[in-house]
């Protein structure tokens, strides 16, 4: 089997990144048009003084692609994160959050799991950028989160944030029954690096290469491989990637294996969408993920994963294919 992604960063501790936009209102700041939750590259936001009045935005529901092979998962994890992370003035704490995650029949004491989802602003609203697997199996799943947050404490400015989740799921006894989550890891990248190498630079740089917030993170950390970064910079010549995973939030291990993940080490990342379409999509073209996971490979990675193998190739290195990796591409490195 490919020495691929499907691993999970068991990190329970707040992501040190936190940035302060201006918000125009929830109206102007309607992130993530699509049905499935998409924002704006982090590039995109603005860096103005925060602003007191604005208001929170108030991010629609995300939903799952039609095209995922078990969206009911996927929807099940997102549904805790959102509602772990979004809450009205009044509404916050930790008990709150309990009878919040008891509202979906899920365990209250997912709460004490949910890391820098839970702070002690007044109100606060999280959007979910992209909901990947982790690893998918027939009893088992790990559904990795990435999305951001706003909150805001008394009468201060909006605060925006973000983690990635890593949200274990179990399927219950009767086909009838709904799956459950049992364990959260959000993802815990690290205080930035006193200084960084130029390709990290570049690539926090790059409008063309979208990282959300623990991936960013994980770059200004400094423990993310060379080969990851000049590749990152490398497929930006030719494709806009939005990245989900780099390093932390995502499984340790090969999903229901005991073999170490790439990730972890800051040897692999996970692309969700290449030249603005959702890998996921059926509609996106094969040609272009095929193009995009043969140009990966040519560009140094030893295994590269999609919903595809390449035309002319087979399983095996540096290509593979599976249910866990139908919604993104994997790229990893052995050095």
């Amino acid at each position: 089997m490919p020495r691929d992604p499907r691993s999970a960063a068991a990190a329970t501790s707040p992501v040190g990144m936190r940035r302060r936009a201006v918000l125009a209102g929830a109206a102007g700041l309607a992130l993530g048009a699509s049905a499935c939750g998409t924002a704006p590259p982090r590039n995109a936001m603005g860096s103005s003084p925060p602003s007191p009045a604005a208001a929170l935005p108030r991010p629609a529901a995300w939903r799952p692609d039609p095209s995922d092979v078990r969206p009911d998962v996927k929807l099940r994890a997102v549904q805790l994160v959102e509602a772990l992370g979004t809450w009205r003035r009044g509404a916050g704490g930790t008990e709150k959050a309990r009878e919040r995650v008891a509202a979906l029949g899920l365990p209250p004491g997912l709460a004490g799991q949910a890391g820098p989802l839970l702070s002690g602003a007044d109100e606060a609203a999280v959007q979910v950028v992209d909901a990947q697997y982790g690893g998918i199996l027939a009893g088992s799943a790990s559904v990795l989160v990435v999305c951001r947050q706003w909150t805001r404490e008394g009468g201060g400015p909006v605060v925006t944030s973000g983690t990635t989740v890593d949200v274990r799921l179990a399927r219950g006894a009767t086909a009838a029954a709904r799956w459950s989550v049992g364990e959260l890891h959000p993802a815990d990248p690290g205080p930035p690096a006193g200084s960084l190498p130029e390709a990290a630079r570049r690539v926090l740089a790059d409008r063309r290469i979208r990282l959300p917030a623990a991936a960013e993170a994980d770059i200004r950390n400094g423990g993310v491989h060379a080969s990851v970064l000049r590749v990152l910079l490398r497929l930006a010549e030719r494709y806009r990637l939005d990245v989900s995973v780099v390093r932390s939030g995502h499984p340790l291990n090969v999903f229901g294996t005991d073999r170490p993940s790439d990730h972890p080490p800051g040897r692999a990342f996970d692309v969700w969408r290449i030249d603005d379409r959702a890998v996921v999509d059926r509609a996106t073209p094969r040609a272009l993920i095929e193009a995009f996971m043969r140009d990966a490979a040519a560009a140094g990675s030893y295994n590269v994963g999609g919903p595809v193998l390449p035309s002319g190739g087979s399983p095996g290195r540096p290509f593979f294919s599976d249910d866990t990796h139908h919604d993104h591409v994997h790229v990893g490195f052995d050095s």
